[in-house]
């Protein structure tokens, strides 16, 4: 795969020179033949495009797919017939193969989003080229000190992450250590449910020239940075999975004297967007569509909040993510960057860190992440939904909705134990849980808020 992601580096290298009008031509050509393979090889998307012209180079021509219906088609939307749900689910079901080819070709990632859903994605050698090919552009405009730095740590690069299961980034981490054994030592993951005293002392051995995480994980990095408990000299720092505030920004910038670059990937595509010094995501827009709609699936200008985005991925042939309804909010930049890249800029509004911080015996504060809890809870049996509302500095209500089939009594107990456990390792044992007895509630848009931290107070209010 190597010549074959040199190839595409050079001609990702090349799109950028020509500017928007060749990254438009590649886009719609792209388009066009990954459409026409959805309906030669995949049994869903021939009878959903039956009406459509032979050939279609617009997106907007396409119906909206989303994860459920999809899902709810899996054998049918792939275009391998080997490929089955239930193969898959037996795959994804042992964490001993995280990593390994399925079906000894395809990368499997599996993640359940905010609807509770688990989705069960597959990445072919092509996608994982093209991913490999335009990540690169993440190191765009780093100087020439940063780059040194890079180099001096041999490449090293920690990735602050959810352990086990086959999220995407610990199964893309396995293939690649599986891919190229003499180079593991390059890559490595760094547990966010572990307290931020251990995961400081494993990532000051490590030493990494780069550092990857949840952008909350890495607000609370640059604390321990701050206090002197953590000193790495990372050359670039990448925050994904929630919004970069500009405040965080600054902070792990400051901490870390490095530059700090957010990425938007989601499972369904882990190559979309890679953040510039001027706080905008750049699309990689030859080799994917971003469409900002409203709730009407009509389109938004820039400039403006949508209430979701949908996502065309133009490298996948394995399983077409076409015109998929990812649930995001985003803002398209109406014009150029002064960063001068010619790829179309957003900002997500939708993603935002919601750190939960607890009072510790010590007088501190225990902060954390989002991301440690959801990853959590989702490996949880029998749970289809859940939301953890902070109702005081130490109380957290516990709202389930267990699955069909499942004992909502077993189902709390396995998810206290867990939450109990975690809370307990970030010091914070005597944090009070809450059994809610309503439902997870929806936001007006239905969507789940699975984390809803304690609000601050407002101004004039008495500090809770």
């Amino acid at each position: 795969m190597t010549e074959t992601v040199r190839h595409l580096a050079r001609d990702a290298r090349r799109a950028l020179r020509e500017g928007p009008a060749a990254i438009t031509r590649r886009q719609r050509a792209r388009l066009a033949g990954i459409v026409a393979h959805a309906r030669a090889r995949s049994p869903y998307f021939r009878e959903l495009y039956q009406h459509l012209p032979d050939e279609v180079d617009d997106p907007a021509l396409l119906p909206v797919t989303d994860k459920k219906t999809l899902m709810a088609h899996f054998d049918d939307w792939v275009t391998d017939p080997d490929v089955t749900l239930a193969k898959a689910q037996a795959f994804v079901a042992d964490p001993a193969v995280v990593g390994e080819p399925f079906q000894g070709r395809y990368l499997v990632a599996t993640t359940s989003g905010t609807s509770g859903l688990r989705g069960i994605f597959l990445q072919d050698e092509p996608s994982l080229a093209v991913g490999n090919a335009v990540g690169r552009r993440a190191r765009a405009g780093l100087r020439i000190g940063d780059l040194v730095r890079l180099l001096r740590g041999a490449g090293r690069t920690a990735i602050v992450t959810a352990p086990g299961g086959h999220f995407a980034t610990v199964a893309g981490a396995a293939r690649f250590r599986l891919d190229h054994p003499r180079l593991g030592w390059m890559l490595r993951e760094f547990s966010i449910h572990q307290p931020l005293p251990e995961l400081a002392a494993q990532l000051n051995r490590y030493a990494p020239s780069s550092l990857t995480g949840f952008s909350g994980m890495l607000g609370l990095l640059a604390a321990e940075q701050e206090a002197g408990r953590l000193h790495i000299r990372p050359g670039m720092i990448i925050a994904g999975g929630e919004t970069l505030t500009a405040a965080n920004r600054a902070r792990i910038a400051a901490a870390f004297h490095a530059p700090v670059r957010s990425a938007y990937a989601a499972t369904e595509c882990g190559f979309l967007a890679f953040g510039c010094a001027h706080d905008w995501l750049h699309v990689n827009s030859d080799w994917a569509v971003l469409e900002p709609v409203d709730a009407d699936g009509r389109p938004v200008p820039p400039g403006r909040p949508s209430h979701t985005v949908l996502l065309s991925n133009l490298a996948n042939r394995v399983q077409p993510i076409l015109r998929y309804d990812l649930g995001d909010n985003v803002l398209l930049r109406p014009d150029a960057c002064p960063c001068g890249s010619p790829l179309p800029a957003v900002q997500v509004q939708g993603r935002a860190a919601e750190l939960l911080t607890f009072p510790t015996g010590g007088g501190e504060q225990a902060g954390i992440s989002p991301m440690a809890f959801g990853t959590l809870l989702d490996r949880v049996p029998g749970v289809e939904r859940f939301q953890l509302v902070q109702t005081s500095p130490t109380t957290l209500r516990v709202r389930l909705k267990p699955a069909d089939g499942a004992d909502p009594d077993h189902v709390w107990q396995a998810v206290r134990d867990e939450i109990t456990h975690l809370l307990t390792r970030h010091q914070a044992g005597h944090v009070t849980l809450e059994r809610g007895q309503e439902p997870p509630e929806q936001s007006a848009g239905g969507k789940i808020r699975r984390i809803i931290p304690l609000a601050a107070p407002a101004a004039g209010d008495p500090a809770r």
